[in-house]
């Protein structure tokens, strides 16, 4: 009996701004349906009170925001992306890692990292 996984693939691209910038690991992420995956995400900010942001691009279609969050904890997640996304900063290693749960093919896509300084 042949066994199929169908894969998810998660694309990273570099950002940088100003003095504020974001750093991804260039490449691909791949894991099977319904498995767990973490999109890495490294920031650096000038400000005190900042912000970073995840987005997802499906092909040819422009960015899509998923969620924000900030170093105090706040922020807010997009209502269809709330029960399998989530991030969390960490101030300590400078990080804002995205999780995604139940990898469903429909996650296939570029995921951007984003800081903004408020």
């Amino acid at each position: 009996m042949d066994s199929h996984t169908d894969t998810v693939c998660c694309c990273f691209t570099e950002c940088r701004a100003q003095q504020d910038n974001v750093l991804q690991p260039e490449g691909d992420v791949t894991a099977a349906e319904g498995e767990a995956v973490t999109l890495d995400c490294q920031y650096n900010s000038s400000s005190t009170d900042y912000y970073l942001f995840w987005y997802k691009q499906d092909g040819d279609n422009s960015p899509k925001f998923i969620l924000s969050c900030s170093q105090f904890g706040t922020g807010n997640t997009e209502k269809k992306y709330e029960e399998r996304f989530s991030s969390k900063v960490n101030s300590t290693s400078k990080s804002v890692p995205l999780k995604i749960q139940k990898l469903q093919l429909s996650d296939s896509a570029v995921y951007y990292c984003a800081v903004s300084s408020m």
